[in-house]
This record gives structure tokens, C-alpha cells and sequence, in this order.
């Protein structure tokens, strides 16, 4: 590990060896999510890049578990909030009550006041209460009666949700989707998996046993190091060329926003980090694209009705938009 992979938390000043700990984490996550390493690396470079993960699938294939596992191996402040058509907005950021005694209104801090917010069928409460988040995704901060709050680092939503197409669930606005950096479909596990699943929960919930392998400053210092990482003027304007061509695909009526591209080129060095380079290559984000890009994107009716997706879509923009080279 060279030295741009050296970061500090606070007056530690120790180095930080980005591959190792990551490791670590992930090789302890998937004690309880078997057969699934890809959904669970791309978990921890949302982690570090200091973004939010939307976790998409039908009922019962391990999107709760996930999250609570690696918020499990963090020791830090986990909140969870199980999304209802009834939960209010002032449920997740908090809500200021008059104190009698003193006379003064006083803030009692909500749910999303933690390092990790699992945030469970976000799409089963109302638009209203969605947007409740999106503040504190963004600005890491929550506004209540005109005072700010600020929330503590590091500070992630990993967000579950059921599709769309079942009973009793509002879709997410484009506002609220875009604040997520990523997405990913959980799956069915493989049958090894499935059968070794079955042999393990058999007589307990290894969740319950699942002891922290890293605290909220080594993730602080992770995070910073994956800050440092190198990034060429060419690859730049790669990621840009990117952006700038879901915007002008035919297929789409709604492209990648400039936020789009800042995920994008995070979550590429946060993977670069974790392969153990001090620098991004053009791989890091062709293999980040997918799962920052898709989600954002809206089709047009003639696309939609040809069947075409938008990870079809952005597959066609890698094979077409060269990456750019240079120092």
C-alpha cells in the first residue's frame, strides 16, 4: 500500500490499509449473506464512498439481512425504521416538544440519528414520508422549526424496497432515487448456498452472534483514504462522457444527473481502493456504471413498450462511448 492510501482519523494518524479492512468486513458479512460476495462488496463501496444504498428485491431473498449485517460489523450507532403507510416524517428526523419546566421547546432527535440507518420498505410509506430523507442523504444534516442538526460521520441509508408492481407500495420520486448512489438486486442464492443457509439458521440466527470487526473512526479513516486515490484528467472526462450520453440516448427521456457522476467516479475509486490500487482505472467504473447509472434513468414509452431496461441501455452506452486516454 503505497502512501496516498495513508489517511487519519481525527489525532490518530495511522495508516490505513484499505484492502485489508475491507476484507475483514466484507469476509464478516458474508458469515450470514452466503453466496451473494458481489452484492456485498458493492455494499461496503457504497460505504465508502460515502453514499446510500437502494437494495431492491421480492420479499424474503435477504434485503433486511444484508443491511443489518454490515451494520452489525461496524461498531457504531445502527438505527432501524420499518417504513409503514403510517409512519410519519417526524418519526425519522425528529420533532421539537415544549418543555414546561424549562419553557422552551426542546429537539428530540429521530431515528436517522445514527451511523447506519436501515431503512426497511422504504416504498410502503408515503411519498410525504419518503422525502422525509432527503435532506440528511444529501447534506447529512435535518432541519426541524429552522435549526439545523447535524448528523454524525460516517453517516449511511441502506434503504430495502419491495418492486413496485405489488400491493401497497408508492414508487420512489426521481428526487428520492437519485439520492441513492446505488442499487442492487439481491437474488436467489445458488443451492450450495440456499442448503448451507438452511444447515446454519437450522438452530439460531447467525446475526445474533455477528460481533463488530471495525468501529465508526476506521471507517472515517477508510473513507479518507479512499479520498486520496488518484484520478486522470482522462478518466474525468470518461466518467462525463458517460453521463453525457444517457442524456442524449434516444431510449431515455429522463439521463444521469451531475450527482450520477460524482457517485460514480466515488463508488470507482472506493472499488479501486478495495482491489488495493492507489489509482482508478477505466474497469473501476465500467464495473460501478451498472448499479450507480441504471436506477436514475427513465425510459421513453417506445422503449419501454419494446421491453428494453435501463441496465440494457447503459450496457449499449459502455460499448459505445470510448474511454478516453491520457496521464
Amino acid at each position: 500500500m503505497t502512501d496516498t492510501m495513508r489517511a487519519a482519523d481525527g489525532t490518530a494518524g495511522l495508516p490505513v490499509d484499505v484492502a485489508a479492512e475491507g476484507a475483514r468486513i466484507t469476509a464478516n458479512v458474508a458469515r450470514v449473506v452466503q453466496g451473494k460476495p458481489d452484492v456485498v462488496r458493492l455494499a461496503l463501496v457504497v460505504l465508502l464512498a460515502e453514499g446510500h444504498l437502494l437494495v431492491e428485491d421480492v420479499p424474503g431473498t435477504g434485503k433486511t439481512t444484508l443491511a443489518k449485517a454490515l451494520a452489525a460489523s461496524i461498531d457504531a450507532s445502527v438505527r432501524r425504521i420499518q417504513f409503514t403507510p403510517d409512519l410519519l416524517p417526524s418519526d425519522v428526523t425528529g420533532v421539537s416538544i415544549y418543555d414546561q419546566e424549562t419553557r422552551a421547546f426542546e429537539f428530540r432527535p429521530g431515528a436517522v440519528f445514527a451511523n447506519v440507518v436501515v431503512a426497511d420498505e422504504i416504498n410502503r410509506a408515503s411519498p410525504k414520508t419518503q422525502s422525509a430523507l432527503l435532506e440528511c442523504m444529501e447534506e447529512r444534516q435535518v432541519t426541524v422549526d429552522g435549526v439545523s442538526y447535524e448528523l454524525a460521520r460516517p453517516f449511511l441509508v441502506m434503504a430495502t424496497q419491495n418492486p413496485v408492481e405489488m400491493e401497497g407500495t408508492y414508487p420512489l420520486p426521481e428526487a428520492q432515487r437519485d439520492r441513492f448512489t446505488a442499487r442492487v438486486s439481491m437474488g436467489y442464492p445458488d443451492r450450495e448456498a440456499e442448503v448451507a443457509m438452511l444447515d446454519d439458521r437450522g438452530t439460531g440466527d447467525p446475526l445474533a452472534t455477528l460481533a463488530p470487526v471495525a468501529d465508526a473512526g476506521t471507517v472515517r479513516a477508510l473513507v479518507a483514504a479512499v479520498g486520496t486515490l488518484h484520478v486522470s484528467d482522462a478518466l474525468r472526462r470518461y466518467v462525463v462522457a458517460l453521463v453525457e450520453a444517457t442524456r442524449r440516448s434516444p431510449d431515455l427521456r429522463l439521463g444521469a444527473s451531475p450527482r450520477a457522476g460524482l457517485q460514480l467516479l466515488r463508488t470507482a475509486r472506493a472499488s479501486a481502493a478495495l482491489a488495493g490500487r492507489d489509482h482508478v482505472l477505466p474497469d473501476d467504473v465500467q464495473e460501478m456504471a451498472l448499479p450507480v447509472l441504471a436506477h436514475r434513468l427513465l425510459l421513453t414509452a417506445d422503449a419501454a413498450a419494446a421491453r428494453r431496461t435501463p441496465e440494457q441501455v447503459v450496457r449499449g452506452l459502455l460499448g459505445s462511448v470510448p474511454v478516453l486516454r491520457g496521464r
